[in-house]
């Protein structure tokens, strides 16, 4: 039984990538459809599609190969709308590259758009 949809999605998009795979499917969810539209704005996926199978519904997710590393933050770490440079340190490579993905009181989205809204959150995971 799964019992983090997010965190399955990120090992599936990062074991996919690194056997070159170009296409995955993964469990479908409103927090899955918005972290997924967040990597794509970044275009680290080519795109996604929703395929509805009867019961929930899956996600089929056009890889290109820019995935180095991507991951969940558990536990979920509340930050501040200045704290931000303290996680990118601690989970990306460097200031410029990848993303931390926040979730907000205005929703999900990517650090640079949260400092740029002046809102803090919680981190859900990052991708480079």
């Amino acid at each position: 039984m799964k019992h983090d949809p997010l965190a399955d999605t990120f090992s599936v998009l990062k074991n996919m990538e690194a056997i070159g795979r170009t296409e995955c499917i993964v469990p479908a969810s409103s927090t899955i459809k918005d972290v997924l539209g967040i990597i794509h704005q970044h275009k680290y996926i080519g795109g996604y599609d929703f395929i509805d199978d009867g019961k929930g519904g899956k996600f089929r997710i056009r890889l290109i190969g820019k995935i180095n590393s991507c991951g969940v933050i558990k536990p979920r770490f509340s930050v501040q709308k200045s704290e931000f440079i303290k996680w990118e340190k601690r989970y990306l490579p460097s200031s410029d590259k990848g993303i931390l993905i926040v979730t907000t009181s205005k929703g999900i989205m990517d650090q640079r758009n949260a400092v740029k809204s002046g809102t803090g959150g919680r981190l859900l995971g990052y991708v480079y």
